[in-house]
């Protein structure tokens, strides 16, 4: 009686393991797009390997300074690279945090849609997971002025800490731009200005002791920033506070 029970359980362990995770290394089908780096085929929540979008929620700012929705923008790329050529075909890497699926992507021409996005401006290689892999498309971009590199951005990964755990007093990084590439400033007790922006729109910065100052909160993810100097937040298109 003991090898058959034994037999029983192994199966039912077996059926566990393979409603857990792909029967296969890879997936075919056509896709829907989550958000910009972010597809669902055949029942699976699939994350494109090696990149990161801009987050659904999350704003950039264009050459003009104006914000626009940059994460919506990303997913309508993304959506659109897979529609002209499927069906989409998707190598199995790994597990995220979150138990989607990790995996490297094709269209049905053999193109890479991360690659694609990267080289459009719509996504950013993420050297943490990529090693490196989509450097060079990125280059390409930046150096075009493509997607977000048209002006300023805040990093997703960035982005994503600053919404979920802002440490008051801390000032958070230095949005990206074109013209940094992917120097971010890092906190300083030399770079303490504040540059808000209101409910109206306007950009104004805010001096330590000035009026304002203590109660100013800023947010990078909506495009606010840290500046080390009046002169410098002037020149980048920020007033000073009245009062």
């Amino acid at each position: 009686m003991a090898a058959p029970l034994f037999r029983r359980l192994a199966a039912g362990l077996m059926f566990l393991a393979c409603a857990a995770a792909p029967a296969a290394a890879e997936l075919v089908g056509r896709a829907s797009v989550i958000d910009g780096d972010t597809i669902e085929l055949q029942g699976h929540r699939i994350r494109l390997h090696g990149i990161d979008a801009p987050e659904a929620a999350q704003q950039c700012r264009g050459d003009d300074g104006q914000p626009y929705p940059c994460g919506r923008i990303a997913a309508h790329a993304l959506a659109s690279t897979l529609a002209n050529a499927r069906p989409t075909r998707c190598e199995v890497r790994d597990r995220d945090q979150y138990d989607r699926i990790v995996a490297t992507c094709f269209r049905a021409d053999g193109k890479d849609a991360a690659a694609i996005m990267v080289q459009a401006g719509h996504a950013l290689d993420w050297p943490r997971y990529s090693g490196g892999a989509y450097a060079g498309d990125q280059k390409l971009a930046e150096g075009t002025g493509l997607g977000m590199w048209q002006g300023t951005f805040t990093p997703p990964w960035e982005w994503r800490q600053g919404q979920r755990a802002e440490v008051p007093g801390t000032p958070p990084r230095a949005a990206t731009t074109a013209s940094s590439a992917t120097t971010t400033r890092s906190a300083s007790a030399d770079c303490r200005i504040k540059g808000n922006i209101n409910d109206r729109g306007d950009r104004i910065y805010h001096v330590p002791g000035s009026r304002w100052y203590s109660r100013t909160q800023i947010s990078p993810g909506q495009g606010e920033r840290w500046f080390c100097s009046a002169e410098e937040a002037r020149r980048a298109g920020w007033r000073a506070a009245r009062g």
